[in-house]
Parts: C-alpha cells; sequence; structure tokens
C-alpha cells in the first residue's frame, strides 16, 4: 500500500456541494479574530500608546501577553520572532491556536520576562515594529493550545457561481442543523504526506514523540474520524445518536489511542470496523498509551450570518469552537478554489 492515494475530500452533510467559489483571493478575505474569554484574563482593551509611554500594563505575572493583528504570518513563525526579540526560547512564548499565513489574523501570544516590567515599554515598541499591536497586559502563566473561547470569521468569497437562492438556503440549513464537523484536508500536509509519515512511525514510539511526529500523530488521529464521520454522513446518522454512544447527548466519532475507541455495542462496532479497512493507520496506534478521545460529528457555527456583495461576492460571519475549521463549514457548500494554495503551488 506504498504510495497511496489518501481520501482528502469527503461528502457533504446535504448531498452535495451546489456553487463555486473561490478563497482567500486577497489575504484580506480571510480575517480571523481569537476570542481568549479565559478566566482571570485582564480586563482589555488599552490605550496601547499611553504603554509604550511607560503607563504600567493592567494584570500581573510572569507573562507579558500581546494580541497581534498580522498579515502573511503564520503563528509559529511570529511565536519564534517574538522569542527572538524577548531573549528567550520558543517554547516560552505560548499562544492558544495555529492561524493561518493566508490570511488577515488577532490572535494573544503570552512571553515569559519575570522581572522585566520596567523594560515592559521597550519591549512592546520593538514588536509594534514588526506587527500591529492591539492590546497589552501581564498575566500569571503562559497560555496555552486550546484554551481560547472561539474564533470569529468574516471572509469574502468571490467567483462565487451558483443559484444564490439555493446557497441562501443551504447556508440558512447549516445554521440551523450544522454541518460535518470534518478535520480540514490542511492537517493532512500535501497529498496526504503526513498520513505517509504516520505510516512510518514506529509502533510504541509515540510517547516522547517530538513536534513533527505529533503532527503526524494528530494526522493519523484526523483522517480516521473523517472516514468514520464520512460514513456516517452516507447513511444518514451523522446528527443522531447510536446505541453505544459514550457521551451522554451527544453525537461524537472516535479519535483513536490505546484501546481502540470507547464506544460499545452498535456504534463500538462501526467504527472499529471502518478503522480495520486502514491498517498500516491502525498499526500507529497499536502501542501507544495515548487514551481513546471523542469529538463532537457535528459543527454548529455561531451567529452564521452572510450578505451579497456585488455579483459574485459573499461575505460570511460566524463563530467557530477551537479546532473547526472554517474551510469545512464552506466546503459543506461550495467547491472550493483557494487563490492562496493555488499561489503556493505555482512557487514551489
Amino acid at each position: 500500500m506504498n504510495g497511496q492515494q489518501w481520501r482528502l475530500s469527503w461528502p457533504s452533510g446535504q448531498g452535495g456541494r451546489i456553487a463555486k467559489a473561490v478563497l482567500r483571493a486577497q489575504p484580506e478575505h480571510f480575517l480571523v479574530d481569537e476570542a481568549l474569554g479565559l478566566a482571570g484574563f485582564p480586563s482589555v482593551p488599552v490605550d496601547v500608546q499611553a504603554l509604550l509611554e511607560g503607563e504600567p500594563l493592567p494584570g500581573q505575572g510572569e507573562h507579558l501577553c500581546v494580541r497581534l493583528e498580522k498579515r502573511g504570518d503564520n503563528t509559529d513563525y511570529v511565536a519564534r520572532e517574538l522569542a527572538g526579540l524577548a531573549g528567550c526560547q520558543p517554547h516560552d512564548i505560548g499562544f492558544c491556536g495555529l492561524k493561518d499565513r493566508h490570511a488577515v489574523t488577532r490572535q494573544w501570544f503570552s512571553v515569559s520576562r519575570p522581572g522585566m516590567m520596567d523594560s515592559d515599554a521597550d519591549f512592546l515598541a520593538a514588536v509594534r515594529a514588526r506587527w500591529s499591536l492591539l492590546d497589552a497586559c501581564r498575566f500569571t502563566r503562559k497560555l496555552r493550545r486550546g484554551e481560547h473561547q472561539a474564533n470569529h470569521f468574516n471572509l469574502l468569497l468571490t467567483e462565487v457561481e451558483g443559484e444564490p437562492e439555493q446557497i441562501n438556503a443551504r447556508l440558512a440549513l447549516i445554521a440551523e442543523v450544522g454541518c460535518p464537523n470534518y478535520f480540514g484536508s490542511q492537517r493532512f500536509g500535501w497529498h496526504g504526506n503526513n498520513l505517509e509519515q504516520a505510516c512510518r512511525m514506529k509502533p510504541g514510539r509515540q510517547r516522547g514523540r517530538n513536534r513533527l511526529q505529533g503532527l503526524y500523530f494528530s494526522a493519523a488521529r484526523s483522517w480516521l474520524f473523517n472516514e468514520v464521520l464520512a460514513a456516517r454522513v452516507a447513511d444518514g446518522t451523522w446528527t443522531e445518536a447510536m446505541n453505544g454512544e459514550p457521551e451522554a447527548g451527544a453525537v461524537t466519532g472516535p479519535l483513536w489511542g490505546d484501546g481502540g475507541t470507547r464506544a460499545d455495542a452498535e456504534q463500538g462496532s462501526l467504527e472499529r470496523e471502518l478503522v480495520t479497512r486502514h491498517p498500516r493507520l491502525e498499526a500507529v496506534f497499536s502501542q501507544t498509551r495515548m487514551k481513546p478521545e471523542r469529538r463532537s460529528l457535528v459543527l454548529c457555527p455561531v451567529g452564521l450570518s452572510w450578505q451579497w456583495e456585488g455579483a459574485g461576492d459573499l461575505r460570511l460571519m460566524f463563530g467557530l469552537s477551537p479546532g473547526q475549521f472554517a474551510t469545512v463549514l464552506l466546503d459543506d457548500v461550495f467547491e472550493l478554489t483557494d487563490a492562496a494554495q493555488a499561489s503556493h503551488n505555482i512557487a514551489e
């Protein structure tokens, strides 16, 4: 099975895509604003200019937190650059989620600067010379992955081809019942390369894995989840609890781990049978100590709204929980051409 062609597109929740559109013709067409919502975090916004002039930052603690607006820089790159400015190690920089390079994004970073409050203004000035500085404060600890409350999206699709009435109806249905909560195809790498790398990992070596191994391991879990969800979409049960559902009052699918799945009865049998169809990925989990987890099968956007802006342009606004993908929502309606990805491929 070497050289396997991995499936990287899964069925929509409502019987097929009904339109075409171009995504990210410009970075400004993909706006992401992270909502932190963290208990105990200082109240913001603040007067940034006053902070640059030496006014003490709100909050207290060893970590200086900055909210940046960035264009053309991904999260890892900004974290490394902040570490360089602060004279600390990259692992001393905290953030809640990875944001795309081909977008305009607003997010928080924490920088370890114990006992250096007197030079906060100088550091903030150096930061503002690189990015748009929106807010800043002091906090007691490093920001951690996935602890933000939500991401808010403001997206402009261009060159939309399709019947507006049908598109409006499909979006209204998603606003009411949601869409399949797939992992986005970007998680799996170019042509599924992250999955190939996962298959080459030696069983039992996942513990103590480095960052790349963690990426490959996560890709394997995510792909198996998508396959299970696709089967539930195909048989029309993706919004309904099955016999054996382990999360009371929820409709979930497996994030594979030691022992496979927490589901039992009919649902557990289905999930195990589907995963055994992919023995190379199943083998990745044969000796891991990572416990099985669950993920909702349904993506329910918050406050989904949209408006047509001239011929062929459609703006959408909505919020998503951490770990959910805006492109997955769009892909439930449109056959997308990602202009940023196409430009990257040409450059490669």
